[in-house]
């Protein structure tokens, strides 16, 4: 597929034979440089939005930046290879295909062979040794591989209990890793195994989900003290360098701000002072409690959102200071993609948010062997 080029670059962002990275404000290695250049705003907010799978000429002719897989999707694989391997070869940049495959519960791949249908929980591998935990992860990331997935929706970071010792939510759901930096080397191994079997992790959820709701069917708050949520984020800020994404919580924690942490511009600046190169992930957008905050009502039903609202909704995210925008909604890509759009085109500030964030998800997608380009001349 060809990349038109962006006529609205400025003389700056003009390709040369000398690649200088102290002269690009977003430090792009010289490979990207010459796809950098010739990419419009258009298909630079594409890489930041995230979307449910849907059939391969809906996301080539969107270029959306991820493809996100359900359970139903794995149902029928040939059709799913199918999908993968067509956006792969169509596509100038390739998404990054993700899955939650946290294990116990969320075990995504229980269709894909018999072997699968019990995969050990976090809660399950945090008692065992780190050499076991990798083996399986490793297993667990070839199959994933071996279907065109190549980034999975976990390790689980959040606390097993809140600030009054009573379980959360996610370890009463054995999704969690326990409680702090104990088990580091445990989740590390995980994030190894999964590494060693071609897939690239996501921690989650920024700063520590320690609420006893779910916050995608309805708001969820949190009352935590400060110096708790300062200790939840310890085991994200261990593992900042063996994990290239974090995804933000949807929860509100009152003790910092009224927002959601997704939308919380502190909570998400403290997200990325862990390491200034990792993508920071939304849950889905579309979440009703998300679109109920923004709205200023209890709750939203349906599909008929407000557009300004779903406007607000964009914005809100962008400025807070998220990479890269999840949505179980399809069709609401694409206005994503044209609000973002939109906006940069109006407002430089906007524009340097979606190139940032855009530079952001090429590099973590080279780096990983997503995005292979050969060297400039």
């Amino acid at each position: 597929m060809l990349v038109q080029p962006d006529t609205s670059r400025t003389g700056n962002e003009e390709s040369n034979t000398d690649c200088d990275v102290s002269q690009n404000p977003y430090s792009l290695p010289c490979e990207l440089m010459d796809l950098w250049n010739s990419m419009t705003i258009r298909q630079k907010a594409a890489q930041m939005v995230m979307v449910y799978m849907t059939p391969a000429d809906f996301m080539i002719k969107n270029e959306f930046g991820g493809y996100l897989v359900m359970k139903n999707h794995l149902k029928n694989l040939d059709k799913f290879r199918e999908n993968i391997q067509t956006v792969n070869q169509e596509m100038k940049i390739p998404p990054v295909v993700a899955v939650d495959q946290e294990g116990g519960r969320v075990n995504r791949i229980s269709n894909v062979n018999p072997k699968w249908e019990h995969t050990p929980s976090a809660k399950e591998m945090r008692n065992m040794p780190e050499d076991s935990i990798r083996n399986i992860a490793a297993e667990i990331g070839a199959e994933l591989h071996g279907l065109g997935i190549n980034l999975n929706l976990a390790p689980v970071l959040d606390p097993a209990r809140d600030s009054r010792g009573k379980k959360s939510f996610m370890e009463e759901s054995s999704r969690s890793w326990g409680e702090d930096t104990v088990n580091a080397p445990k989740v590390r191994a995980f994030v190894q195994g999964m590494k060693e079997g071609g897939i690239s992790c996501v921690s989650k959820h920024f700063p520590g989900y320690d609420s006893w709701t779910n916050s995608d069917h309805q708001i969820a708050v949190s009352a935590t003290p400060k110096k708790k949520i300062s200790r939840n984020i310890d085991l994200f800020k261990t593992l900042a360098n063996d994990i290239p994404m974090t995804m933000m919580s949807s929860v509100r924690f009152v003790r910092v701000s009224n927002r959601p942490a997704v939308f919380e511009p502190e909570i998400v600046k403290r997200a990325r002072m862990m390491s200034p190169e990792t993508v920071i992930l939304t849950d889905d957008l579309w979440g009703v409690s998300l679109r109920a905050w923004i709205s200023g009502t209890e709750r939203v039903s349906g599909k008929n959102y407000p557009a300004k609202d779903f406007r607000k909704l964009v914005l809100t995210a962008l400025m807070a200071g998220n990479d890269m925008f999840m949505t179980t909604f399809p069709r609401k890509g694409v206005d994503m993609i044209d609000i973002l759009t939109s906006m940069s085109r109006q407002n430089s500030k906007y524009r340097q948010r979606v190139e940032e964030s855009c530079a952001r998800i090429l590099k973590m997608k080279y780096r990983n062997g997503i995005l292979k380009v050969g060297p400039r001349n």
